[in-house]
């Protein structure tokens, strides 16, 4: 009995070290395949007045007027619900539409409004003003299941890291197409390569002197539209719509700390650095550091191929489309995997000092 019960206190404390994080990272979405599985992901704080037409991550806190979610969101091949927030969910009510649920890892003081079909509400701490209804809403899980609070910790991270690299690796890529200005105007003119990727590189001045866009995929699967600058005004007018080239266009700003939209957007925003507003519609996915949201997420989300190409030496390239880390990245811990595999470690030498001042006895 005394070695089952002085060895029991380690080994347990291991085993969640090591069962915690994988738990909670297997089924991480990261990089590019953020891009396909959420309408809008917003790595800190979104604070929003606005609409989401199809699945939004929140990394931070949720706050502002009333908002709505999953508007037109279809299931998720990931089992993703419509509305993900790791911290705390605060102002007027959030409306959660067509069934989506939703997975909040703080507290839910706004409030929900569950419309459509009956929906599973999952959240770490607690949650008022919400009628469930025929809806099922578990509160408390922080206490019950600390695995889940930890997972969307996990994603946060993963999420953060890998869209920083995706950012930073598009930006880095030889330009094969080329903008053409002619007064007002200016024209994106796709010249695709072998696997169907057009990469433009201007900069934020260059969008500045033109009020109109014509944009020409020619064919193009992906077309990453590379634009320097830290401060970041989206005003322009796109001929024709924005016809859904949020699927196959990406508008890459890898320096911006600030973005502004005022005009309707054509084409997915990957800006994981900028505090952003926007007052007019995004058609496409978008991501941003932190956002206020006054203008409507609009479905179109990407569907490219694109994938991180492999480079020659050490990288911190996103994923890849099917999952993995690419340009030859190197796995890091993330700080919740070190934290547990740390007190398993710690508890297991305290377990060894107590044996040995009692003579070494088993």
């Amino acid at each position: 009995m005394t070695f089952s019960t002085r060895i029991l206190l380690p080994a347990t404390i291991v085993a969640a070290a090591v069962t915690f994080p994988l738990f909670a990272q297997s089924n991480a979405i990261k990089g590019i395949d953020a891009l396909r599985e959420w309408n809008l992901v917003v790595l800190g704080n979104l604070e929003s007045s606005s609409e989401v037409e199809g699945r939004t991550f929140v990394g931070g806190n949720l706050t502002g007027n009333s908002s709505n979610y999953a508007t037109r969101a279809t299931s998720s091949p990931n089992g993703q619900p419509g509305l993900t927030v790791v911290g705390n969910v605060t102002g007027s009510h959030k409306n959660l539409n067509n069934g989506a649920g939703a997975a909040i890892g703080g507290n839910v003081s706004s409030g929900f409004n569950l419309n459509g079909p009956n929906q599973t509400v999952k959240v770490g701490g607690t949650i008022s003003n919400t009628n469930v209804n025929q809806n099922s809403v578990i509160a408390n899980l922080d206490a019950s299941n600390p695995a889940f609070g930890l997972g969307l910790q996990q994603n946060k991270a993963e999420l953060k890291s890998s869209l920083g690299s995706l950012s930073f690796d598009m930006g880095t890529s030889a330009a094969n197409s080329q903008l053409s200005v002619q007064g007002n105007r200016g024209t994106f003119n796709a010249q695709p390569n072998g696997e169907g990727l057009a990469v433009f590189n201007i900069t934020a001045a260059d969008l500045d002197r033109i009020g109109e866009i014509q944009f020409n995929l020619n064919g193009a699967d992906t077309a990453i539209v590379n634009v320097s600058g830290r401060s970041i005004n989206l005003n322009d007018n796109f001929l024709g719509g924005t016809n859904n080239l949020g699927e196959r266009v990406i508008w890459n700003f890898p320096e911006a700390e600030d973005l502004k939209l005022t005009t309707a957007w054509g084409g997915s925003v990957l800006a994981p650095l900028a505090d952003a507003e926007t007052r007019s519609p995004v058609q496409g996915s978008a991501v941003f550091g932190n956002l206020k949201q006054y203008g409507a997420m609009q479905i179109g989300t990407f569907k490219g191929g694109y994938t991180t190409p492999p480079a020659s030496g050490p990288s911190t390239g996103g994923s890849s489309s099917g999952g993995g880390s690419g340009g030859g990245a190197v796995p890091v811990p993330e700080p919740g995997m070190v934290g547990l595999f740390g007190l398993g470690v710690a508890g297991l030498i305290l377990w060894r000092r107590r044996r040995s001042k009692r003579g070494g006895d088993v």
